[in-house]
């Protein structure tokens, strides 16, 4: 996933109203904020099909259990006398995963080649789209002929209201949880970018969208789908990585303080994705009243689409983000 959408510049009256720059990015929100984000990369990037060896390597080494337990010490630290302490309880849950991780590595892992990580993801996941524990969100709670279609507009929209778009080098679908959760890093980044260089009414919109984006989106199906992976894979890498995804949505709730409708099993009824006849990816974004209509716009984010499909071909400057 990339990002397409420049930074907007401080303005002087922004700027004199902000404490100095030193004081901000050291401050317990922009830490929150990173590292939150880097855990949302680091388990988006262990449901992803391995292409190549460079996350198997990651593993080994011993980087991904480290950048983690890193991640997850300066959260406790920032989190601080916040009173959270639903949330605290969760990132000791959270420290045991990794734990867990760092054992598997040890004993299993260490020896693995490129081929054997791909085995396992096959096994779990299968080559085509496996019923059992599907890891795209269009696939929970289809209420009527219409939900897959609105829900995939509606993270469609999501996406576009901050510039994003699919890396060519990813392929998988807009609903994919590996995607999701690497649009949920790219938030929890923008917001400590946020926090540093805009005001505090531009940093509320990017706080609030997550909030959204949790509550209506992965807070509401990934706790099924990982109850799914678990019995999938009973043991293993994914076993644990299923346990640490659900811990993990069990922090975010907490910390964000949404509180998501999630599907039970009995909400499960898989179909393909097809969309309806007439019907297209966007619509959900476009219909009048939705909230990602008024997201687009507090952010910017339909003008620019619309300056950007006049000025292809010509550079934007300010600093753009990658996700």
């Amino acid at each position: 996933m990339t990002s397409q959408q420049p930074m907007q510049d401080v303005s002087a009256s922004a700027t004199a109203t902000l404490p100095t720059p030193t004081a901000i990015k050291d401050s317990p929100a922009v830490e929150r904020a990173l590292n939150r984000s880097k855990i949302y990369l680091l388990i988006s990037w262990s449901l992803l099909y391995p292409e190549d060896e460079e996350f198997l390597d990651y593993l080994r080494c011993g980087e991904f259990v480290g950048d983690g337990r890193a991640a997850l010490d300066a959260l406790e630290v920032a989190l601080g006398a916040d009173g959270n302490v639903p949330a605290k309880e969760k990132l000791r849950l959270l420290k045991q995963q990794f734990d867990r991780v760092e054992s598997l590595v040890a004993t299993e892992c260490v020896n693995w080649q490129l081929s054997d990580l791909q085995s396992e993801h096959r096994c779990v996941f299968s080559n085509v789209i496996t019923l059992d524990c599907p890891p795209y969100e269009t696939l929970f709670g289809n209420d009527h002929v219409f939900a897959q279609s609105h829900v995939m507009g509606d993270i469609s929209g999501f996406y576009k209201a901050f510039g994003v778009e699919l890396s060519k080098d990813i392929h998988e679908r807009l609903d994919h949880l590996s995607v999701e959760f690497e649009f949920m890093h790219f938030l929890a980044y923008k917001e400590s970018y946020s926090l540093c260089h805009d005001g505090p009414e531009k940093t509320q919109i990017v706080v609030d969208a997550q909030k959204k984006f949790v509550k209506n989106h992965v807070g509401r199906w990934v706790p099924l789908f990982c109850r799914m992976l678990t019995k999938k894979a009973d043991s293993g890498l994914f076993k644990v990585v299923a346990d640490m995804t659900a811990d993990w949505m069990d922090f975010e709730t907490a910390f964000l303080g949404v509180a998501p409708q999630p599907y039970t099993e009995t909400d499960y009824r898989p179909a393909t994705f097809s969309s309806p006849e007439g019907q297209t990816y966007e619509c959900g974004a476009q219909d009048q009243g939705n909230e990602l209509t008024m997201l687009l716009n507090e952010v910017g984010a339909q003008s620019f689409l619309d300056v950007k499909e006049k000025d292809k071909g010509t550079e934007e400057d300010g600093p753009s983000g990658t996700a």
